[in-house]
């Protein structure tokens, strides 16, 4: 067994899980940490989607409860259950409207260096721009959503199909800014991330299945289960941080990886 690659696996996993809820882009993280540790051969591919799906049941996991409540809901046929639910299920259509259409091109000609950089050095200015201006929240409650303000949260999400945007950071973003507030926002974009991320998982999971190998699984289940426990103390530490921060400090950061990516991008240190 190699401990070295378990190791990597380890501390991907791990950055999977602190990066992929917070508005700082999981991949740019995860391309330049895989590289500095040689992580990058065929398994490259579906351990990415393995780490996804570790930081997905984090989220099953840490609202689990709102989920069986809602669950029972369902099958008692209750409005706010029903409401809240279709609610998901509008906010999901744009991303998989245009996932479907682009999903190619963005594979192939926006993963770079480049357009991750941009990314989230744009990213980090409009958050600053968002925190700057007097925003007056109406919606404090994920039950007072209506399939409108849904729909303007999945579209926002869309945008985060552009490689280092950051689903988390263009939802809970674009939440505040068609008026609920930070918790509430950060709440729906959680929620949110299931459907997301388990169809985006499922679809890449497909397209790698001949990349999936049982010699593997050691490293995968290392990976998968530091993404889910390092991805809990990441949903829990966001949840008590908005109740008294804003997000410029994420903003700020965003910048000066962006930056970092550039220049590690055009000295050649690190390769895409």
């Amino acid at each position: 067994m190699d401990y070295a690659q378990l190791i990597s696996a380890l501390i991907l996993g791990i950055v999977e899980g602190l990066t992929e809820f917070i508005p700082v882009s999981s991949t740019g993280h995860l391309i330049i940490i895989g590289d500095l540790l040689n992580f990058g051969d065929t398994r490259d591919k579906v351990f990415m989607i393995v780490i996804q799906l570790g930081a997905i049941f984090a989220v099953m996991w840490e609202f689990r409860v709102k989920l069986s409540t809602v669950l029972r809901g369902l099958v008692m046929r209750e409005p706010a259950a029903l409401r809240f639910t279709s609610n998901v299920l509008v906010a999901l259509l744009p991303a998989v409207g245009l996932g479907l259409l682009f999903y190619h091109g963005i594979k192939t000609y926006l993963f770079n260096p480049y357009t991750v950089a941009l990314a989230l050095i744009l990213g980090g200015f409009a958050i600053l721009w968002v925190e700057k201006k007097v925003l007056r929240p109406h919606i404090k409650s994920i039950e007072d959503l209506r399939w409108q303000d849904a729909l303007k949260v999945g579209l926002a999400q869309s945008v985060s199909m552009f490689p280092g945007v950051s689903r988390s950071g263009a939802t809970i973003m674009g939440g505040i800014i068609f008026g609920l507030d930070r918790r509430s926002a950060t709440e729906f974009s959680f929620f949110l991330a299931i459907p997301t991320m388990f169809g985006a998982t499922f679809l890449d999971l497909y397209k790698s299945w001949d990349f999936l190998v049982a010699a593997d699984l050691p490293i995968f289940v290392v990976g998968f289960v530091a993404a889910f426990f390092s991805a809990c103390l990441a949903i829990e530490g966001l949840l008590r941080f908005i109740s008294n921060h804003t997000f410029v400090g994420f903003a700020w950061y965003r910048i000066a990886f962006g930056v970092l990516v550039l220049g590690s991008a055009y000295s050649g240190l690190i390769q895409w």
